[in-house]
């Protein structure tokens, strides 16, 4: 029996057969030629072939994973027509009259390296993305089709990391699990195997070794490791863990329709955070009470230019109506760091995670801003709507954004529109700043909503995108658990309810402490909700507060 060693990125355990990803070899030679404006027309014609296919694996993916992961495709559409890549093309094209197929490769390759000496971890992953788009372009040039897999079996995806298309791809009934060499938490094959809920295990390394194919092999995605060849003893342990997993799924499923309440009687508010209309589904068929974070900057990452306001407006309203009267929490323009979109031609900067981001954007371009309000205002007679915002470091950004919700309350009465007064307006908590004077920013809103992935980047000083600095960041440190603590009191001092939307609010080994601390909702993904809901219920604060006492006098 081999054991392997890398990170679980997706719970679970799959047992079955290794298959590694077998690629097209694109074989490209430097060729002179005569005609360069028929070469380019050869170029644009591939890739105009080459977003058509990102187009029809992004409604594929819309369907099967959601919108928040297939837009990935669609950004894959929009690098395509990135000015600087098409004029380093055409420049080799016309000035060195060479063929399109070595012009997109050298071109990959000038960019595919830029983006890898990028200290930015997510720049870095981009460089994936620029070899991902320029292979498909060469394939259509040479007109070559991907090698398709005849086989009915199902398998255990093995490669050295997986391209967004690669794995919306696969037909997903014949997957039990994906296994990579390199790739990150935040990697896409991470971020779409947790949303497909099947077990995956990055970071293996070369000792994932080709010569593995065909083999039988348990993969666990709890604690990363991968067996091949198992030990009769050890394949039997592991069908039995599989067992229970499957049963327990089952049992979660009878929590529908039953309240979220403690053993000793405390209520807690358990929502979803989603981040398009195609994940409403699973909202509902998960038996959330509403949705904590709609993620709208999804709606701008999805488009080629700015999204109208009736594009807006009507999916704001859809969402609005199928949840049918629960909490829809829509978070206003979230952009900058590591979300970047062409067309709002931002700054490169030095630090992007400390620049032009968020709020930042909408306060400085009101007319951005001023589109999303109205439709989220105008949405606002079809459900529960609350709208918060992001990235909140001061009062006087809070008087900013009432004055322009004041503003455009006004303009849609002038125009006869008919809005909500009383919808609830709150603000992320994610940074410190935040924290220190949530006292003051309590009196001005009606809710916080603690975003832990950022707060704790900057509480810790962390990159919460550098998979270097993995084991340097301790999710449960005293300082992020004391921050979120001291907003939860002035929140409550001060007539304003406090949640949770970020992944912490996910980690059952927290669930106990955000209890004690008052919390009044944790919202999650939406597959993490009946979990978090049989952790609520078969709690007792009692015995917790009785055992935190007898700590604090020992102590």
């Amino acid at each position: 029996m081999v054991e392997l060693k890398g990170k679980g990125v997706s719970g679970g355990i799959a047992i079955g057969k290794l298959a590694f990803v077998k690629r097209d070899e694109i074989s490209v030679k430097r060729t002179r030629i005569e005609n360069t404006q028929k070469e380019m027309e050869r170029f644009e014609t591939a890739k105009e072939i080459s977003k058509e296919q990102l187009q029809s694996l992004y409604e594929k993916a819309v369907k099967e994973v959601g919108e928040s992961s297939a837009q990935i495709f669609a950004i894959h559409q929009a690098l395509m027509d990135d000015p600087d890549y098409n004029d380093s093309v055409d420049n080799i094209i016309h000035s060195q009259c060479l063929n399109a197929e070595y012009a997109v490769a050298v071109t990959s390759d000038n960019f595919a390296d830029m983006f890898a000496a990028m200290e930015d971890e997510y720049m870095r992953e981009r460089a994936a993305d620029i070899r991902d788009i320029s292979n498909r372009i060469m394939r259509n040039l040479q007109q070559s089709q991907e090698e398709q897999s005849q086989t009915e079996e199902k398998h255990i995806i093995c490669a050295d990391d997986l391209a967004p298309s690669e794995t919306v791809q696969m037909d997903k009934s014949k997957v039990l699990a994906f296994c990579t060499k390199f790739g990150s938490s935040n990697s896409h094959t991470a971020i779409l195997a947790r949303t497909m809920n099947l077990p995956a295990v990055i970071g293996l390394g070369e000792e994932l070794l080709a010569e593995y194919n065909g083999k039988e092999a348990i993969v666990d995605g709890s604690t990363g490791t991968i067996y091949i060849e198992p030990e009769q003893k050890m394949l039997e342990e592991m069908r039995r863990q599989q067992q229970a997993q499957e049963h327990r799924k089952e049992l979660l499923k009878e929590l529908k329709g039953k309240e979220n309440v403690t053993l000793n009687g405390q209520k807690i508010k358990v929502f979803a955070n989603v981040g398009g209309l195609s994940d409403i589904g699973q909202v509902l068929a998960n038996d959330a009470g509403g949705i904590g974070l709609f993620r709208s900057e999804f709606l701008y990452l999805e488009s080629s230019d700015y999204p109208s306001e009736e594009t807006q407006f009507s999916t704001y309203r859809q969402i609005l109506e199928k949840m049918a009267g629960k909490k829809v929490i829509i978070r206003t323009l979230d952009i900058g760091a590591d979300k970047q979109i062409d067309y709002f031609h931002l700054d490169k900067e030095e630090n992007p995670a400390l620049g032009f981001r968020a709020i930042r954007i909408c306060l400085t371009r009101p007319e951005i801003f001023k589109t999303q309000l109205r439709a989220l205002y105008r949405a606002s007679v079809y459900g529960n709507l609350g709208i918060m915002f992001p990235m909140i470091i001061s009062l006087e950004e809070i008087h900013k954004i009432k004055q322009v919700v004041s503003e455009v309350k006004e303009e849609l009465k002038a125009e006869g529109l008919p809005l909500k007064e009383d919808v609830e307006l709150g603000i992320m908590i994610e940074t410190p700043a935040a924290v220190m004077v949530s006292d003051m920013l309590a009196k001005e809103v009606d809710f916080f909503s603690v975003g832990t992935n950022d707060l704790t980047q900057y509480t810790l000083a962390i990159d919460r995108q550098n998979p270097k600095l993995e084991s340097f960041c301790d999710t449960h440190h005293p300082a992020l658990l004391r921050m979120i603590e001291f907003a939860a009191d002035n929140a409550h001092k001060h007539g304003a309810w406090i949640g949770i939307c970020g992944e912490l609010g996910g980690d059952l080994e927290l669930t106990e402490q955000f209890l004690a601390m008052g919390i009044d909702e944790l919202s999650v993904s939406p597959s993490l909700v009946l979990p978090l809901r049989e952790k609520i219920r078969s709690t007792d604060m009692t015995t917790y507060e009785t055992a935190e006492k007898k700590l604090r006098l020992n102590s």
